[in-house]
């Protein structure tokens, strides 16, 4: 009894060893590296458990075997069919457990009552198999792998035995899961850059033949962005003023952040504030700080924003939401880069940049008394207009991308297919809400698709933009009708003899991106009409 229980204490020993080092291996391996090393493994594990065979089987998504991998003794190995692992998978097929392992210590004995079948006993008799056990492993529900071992004999298979081979074929379900988890990922990645390369190749040609500047997070190469990020590279290494103006959710942050991390300040803090967010009664304070006892609760000197912006960047966030009365304040430190602390009458001085930004309409604020215009042209020494998403829908494939790689793995999804229905419904919605709100449907979808290919949880995906009601009077709408006029006159013609883009004064695919931006659509003549429904 003695030498038993030592021999279960060193078999025991070796079990946890041989589990810490696989544990180590396979966490540290490269996935690429990862079927190169199984087998050396299977076979180590075969030695120390004493069984005759190991068996790996890796299972697609569908259920279908994927890989198999095997160790043989080589006493085992001289029997007949013994390299074959189609009978332990077949097996496997017939018995599969809903859950835990499936252990057969005395076969065909052993065999469930409603599996015992002839045919089955039939099948396993000519085979060297008198003991088996299978141990899949499951992540989120699905089936990553099983592990099999095969003796030729009856053979027991203790509990603190079965404990420990399910550590080992959770630690290679681990290591395989992760390993598809990596190739969807590269997968992803390279679809993204194929889509990025793609729009580089099939862009609309450009006004400004200079390359389109980068930006980290502003993702997208479409004629309206690239005009927007023109203008960012153009004021960002001066310490000029700058007010970003765009719909809500069309990256004015990002913006912001690229004009500072591009300037002369970038050593230096930004500072953000969105002036929307705070109640008037703490605006002050926020941006100027207070002193102690100004109000009731000022137990201490506060620093403003305006401080710790000092010698960088100040973000004022949706500044056409400040308060009249504060614009006063903020009009002298933007001229004299001087203030007062709430409740002190002691001067600071501060070197602050300020990029201010809004929704809202400032000049028309500025006509309602709502805004003050000396305030409005000291902000808007050099205005970027951000396009909403609407008139950049050549960029929302990239977009689509790049948000499902950034939170596809956090959310445990391995998106690598986007149908094309989806990215055309994609590319048609309004999107009023802008980048955020696209954002926000890709979260959705993620959350709601479970296998490689996105499924949209929204359904109202049917707004096309052509259904926008146009205002005649603008300059968008003046440049339309003269087009749409001459197309006309030209019979269409934007290539040939007399063609519109000539009288135009325009390069051919130039005026084709400007019917591009502009909705121009060419119009069907009456004889076509008629012979169509006929």
């Amino acid at each position: 009894m003695e030498a038993a229980a030592a021999s279960h204490t060193d078999w025991c020993r070796h079990m946890e060893h041989l589990v810490a080092e696989f544990s180590t291996r396979l966490s540290t391996i490269e996935s690429v590296d990862l079927s190169a090393e199984i087998e050396p493994m299977l076979r180590r594990l075969g030695e120390i458990v004493g069984v005759d065979r190991v068996t790996l089987i890796e299972y697609a998504s569908d259920g279908d075997t994927l890989n198999a991998y095997q160790s043989v003794s080589p006493s085992f190995a001289e029997e007949p069919e013994a390299e074959d692992t189609e009978h332990a998978s077949w097996l496997w097929e017939r018995l599969r457990p809903h859950h835990d392992a499936m252990v057969l210590e005395r076969i065909p004995d052993d065999l469930p009552p409603q599996a015992a079948t002839a045919a089955l006993v039939e099948h396993l008799r000519p085979l060297p198999l008198g003991s088996m056990v299978a141990l899949p492993l499951r992540i989120g529900g699905e089936l990553i792998c099983a592990l099999f071992f095969e003796h030729r004999d009856s053979h027991e298979w203790p509990d603190a035995l079965l404990d420990r081979l399910r550590l080992v074929a959770a630690l290679f379900g681990g290591g395989l899961h992760r390993r598809s988890q990596d190739a969807a990922l590269r997968q992803s990645r390279a679809d993204l850059e194929r889509l990025a390369a793609q729009y580089e190749r099939e862009k609309e040609p450009f006004d400004d033949d200079a390359a389109a500047p980068q930006f980290d997070g502003i993702i997208g190469t479409s004629p309206a962005l690239r005009a927007a990020l023109v203008r960012v590279q153009e004021v960002a290494p001066t310490t000029s003023s700058v007010l970003l103006l765009g719909e809500t959710g069309t990256g004015k942050e990002l913006f912001a952040r690229a004009v500072h991390e591009h300037g002369p300040r970038r050593a230096n803090p930004l500072v953000i504030v969105n002036c929307a967010a705070l109640p008037p009664t703490l605006i002050e304070s926020e941006l100027f700080g207070h002193a102690r006892g100004a109000f009731t609760g000022a137990v201490a000197l506060r620093q403003g924003r305006f401080e710790l912006a000092h010698h960088g960047t100040l973000f004022l966030d949706e500044i056409g939401d400040l308060p009249v009365d504060l614009q006063a304040k903020l009009l002298r430190v933007l001229q004299e880069g001087a203030f007062e602390r709430v409740g002190s009458s002691l001067t600071q001085k501060v070197d602050v940049r300020i990029i201010a930004a809004t929704h809202r309409d400032l000049a028309k604020a500025v006509g309602e008394g709502a805004f003050r215009n000396d305030l409005y042209y000291r902000l808007s020494v050099f205005p970027i207009r951000l396009p909403p998403l609407r008139e950049r829908r050549e960029d929302i494939a990239a977009l689509v991308w790049s948000s499902i790689h950034k939170r596809q793995r956090a959310m445990h999804r391995w998106i690598t297919r986007v149908p094309e229905i989806v990215m055309e419904a994609l590319k048609r919605h309004e999107w009023p809400g802008n980048v955020r709100e696209l954002e926000n449907v890709i979260e959705r979808a993620l959350i709601h698709s479970t296998g490689d290919t996105l499924t949209l949880l929204d359904q109202h995906f049917d707004k096309v933009s052509a259904d926008v009601p146009r205002d005649d009077t603008t300059l968008t709408a003046i440049e339309r009708t003269h087009i749409e006029e001459v197309l006309r006159t030209c019979r269409w013609r934007i290539n040939g003899p007399g063609n519109a883009a000539e009288r135009l004064g325009l390069h051919p695919n130039t005026l084709r991106f400007r019917m591009k931006k502009l909705g121009i659509v060419r119009e069907v003549p009456a004889t076509d009409v008629h012979v169509a429904s006929a």
